[in-house]
């Protein structure tokens, strides 16, 4: 359960220490909820993953806290529901160095939480939404017993429902009407730094290797531009170089919404599809029997993906076999009407620049080199302020090519090769360019080279966090199944911490009736039915959601502005 099959202890040991070399923080996940037999497994991966220099475990069960543990920093997942001020000062005086706040929070609420905590907060920046409160789903454990909290989630908000009122009437039909698009929030990076967020997160639970390059690339771009603008410093070491233009468009793509960030959006839902539509390529202009022609400022490639919505406002999805002199031509039959408006969800061409070498990290580092009385000194400075020294005995030659010489010592000193490094700037501070073999020149070459990897090694300290137990009291005198409390561990730290009466997880006894989901997105709202906007429309009455045999009442808490989703017993 703890130990994946893709991620071993000795992948993550290897990835800990490249990713060191340049300062980067590695978190290990374990945010899932666990039995008792479950916390015994956990304990001795977690010393595993301390002995290899994990930076931070990412938790949400609260029984971890009363396991045997190393001196490892702990962050609070979001899977612990954090969105509220009380909630985030109660997990920092529990130990947590950082936590992980809930997706739905606005610039306001985010910077109320900085300014009254000592922890780190992190928040997300981009990728797939849970329509529920992160940690407070439980309709996939419902309908299918695999539950949302151990990472088993069944994605039933990304399928389709007939939405009802309580006459019976037909609001929606076959539609995904509690799925939403991707989170961006690319626009408000500079907001969310300035209201104090310290760490940003990106959503990339089963994505392919070309969305991380690509949306780490589109983020990294904007953070470094930031960084430069307002004066501040990267937590991690070296620049990065692209061989593509990133965009987030062209990997996996729901459209996108900025939520809650600034205001509600009103077009955060996809009720046509759940699935990626990528970027928007133009409209259909011809239609022959087996082709057709685009309006369009793209260029297309054989193999192409596109997509769009046909005249009865399905979603259907085709590749292009062939282009050839302005025409597209599908690899199956088609239904493509004039006027129809595509998109691309899967550009080869993009697709190439990224199959290959298509980013690289390098530490920018100058290079001084000097005259001693017996011979020469060469030093190497980092980002980072880092300094390295080679002194070496040499006899000084006259060279018979100065100006050669010196195109010789810059040239040579400049080939950093596959080392980290590359060079920013280079100094020569000498009375002449004394003649020095190439051999010579590279054999110091590397002496620096490695005198500087062996001073970055032993300067990166992995940040230690005595776990002391705490006592202080939880902002609550009873915690019901939306807890999470799935082990005794887990309801001993909550009594330490005087919670009286505590439900176990819903895993574990699920009840008839009970609140399945509950979400600041609002059906009523998205269809403006909502009391609050519109006074004609009155008190909010109860919806039905319905698939199959599956039925699943909609309730609106209009006080909080939530929707919730109830199990009908």
């Amino acid at each position: 359960m703890c130990s994946s099959d893709l991620n071993s202890i000795d992948d993550i040991k290897e990835l800990v220490a490249y990713a060191h070399r340049y300062y980067a923080r590695v978190y290990v996940t374990l945010n899932t909820i666990l039995s008792d037999e479950e916390l015994v497994e956990v304990e001795a991966l977690i010393h595993e993953l301390y002995a290899i220099g994990v930076d931070a475990l990412i938790v949400q069960d609260m029984g971890i806290l009363e396991l045997d543990l190393p001196p490892i920093a702990l962050h609070a997942s979001t899977q612990c529901d954090n969105r509220s001020v009380e909630k985030v000062q109660f997990l920092e005086h529990a130990g947590f160095d950082q936590i992980v706040l809930a997706r739905e929070l606005s610039l306001k609420q985010i910077q109320d939480i900085c300014n009254q905590s000592n922890s780190l907060i992190e928040c997300f920046v981009h990728g797939a939404l849970c329509v529920c409160y992160s940690g407070q789903c439980y309709m996939s454990q419902a309908r299918n017993a695999r539950s949302a909290n151990r990472g088993n989630c069944a994605q039933l908000c990304r399928m389709s429902y007939d939405l009802k009122d309580n006459d019976g009437n037909v609001l929606l039909k076959d539609k995904h009407v509690l799925s939403l698009k991707d989170f961006d929030a690319s626009e408000y990076l500079r907001e969310m730094i300035q209201a104090g967020v310290y760490s940003f997160k990106i959503e990339g639970r089963l994505k392919d290797a070309d969305y991380v390059k690509n949306i780490t690339a589109y983020y990294r771009e904007l953070l470094d531009r930031l960084i430069g603008e307002m004066g501040l410093s990267a937590s991690s070491s070296g620049k990065m170089s692209y061989q593509f233009t990133p965009n987030p468009k062209k990997s996996f793509y729901r459209g996108s919404t900025s939520y809650f960030l600034a205001d509600r959006d009103k077009e955060m839902f996809s009720f046509d599809t759940p699935k990626s539509m990528g970027e928007p390529v133009g409209a259909v202009r011809d239609v022959w029997r087996n082709a057709f022609s685009m309006d369009s400022h793209v260029a297309f490639e054989n193999g192409d993906g596109l997509c769009g919505l046909n005249k009865r406002g399905e979603f259907i999805g085709f590749r292009v076999n062939k282009v050839e002199d302005g025409r597209l031509f599908p690899y199956k039959p088609v239904e493509l009407y004039k006027g129809m408006q595509l998109y691309r969800n899967a550009d080869v061409a993009f697709e190439k620049l990224l199959a290959g070498k298509a980013a690289e990290r390098k530490v920018l580092v100058s290079i001084i080199m000097s005259e001693t009385t017996n011979g020469f000194e060469l030093k190497m400075i980092d980002d980072m302020a880092h300094e390295a020294e080679v002194k070496v005995e040499y006899s000084k030659e006259e060279s018979k090519q100065p100006e050669r010489m010196k195109q010789q010592l810059e040239s040579q000193l400049a080939k950093l090769g596959d080392s980290i490094y590359k060079l920013e700037s280079l100094e020569l501070n000498l009375s002449d360019y004394w003649f020095i073999p190439v051999s010579v020149l590279n054999g110091w070459r590397r002496d620096l080279v490695e005198e500087m990897d062996k001073i970055r090694a032993v300067s990166y300290h992995v940040a230690t966090t005595e776990h002391n137990k705490s006592s202080h009291p939880y902002f609550k005198d009873s915690i019901d199944y939306r807890g999470n409390v799935s082990n005794s561990k887990a309801e001993q730290f909550y009594r330490e911490h005087g919670v009286e009466t505590i439900s176990r997880a819903f895993e574990l006894k699920s009840e008839d009736g009970a609140e399945l989901m509950r979400t600041k997105y609002c059906l009523r709202n998205a269809l403006k039915q909502c009391p609050k906007e519109n006074k004609t429309i009155g008190k909010a009455t109860d919806w039905i959601l319905e698939q199959k045999e599956w039925k699943y009442k909609v309730c609106f808490d209009c006080k909080n502005c939530e929707m919730i989703i109830q199990s009908i017993s």
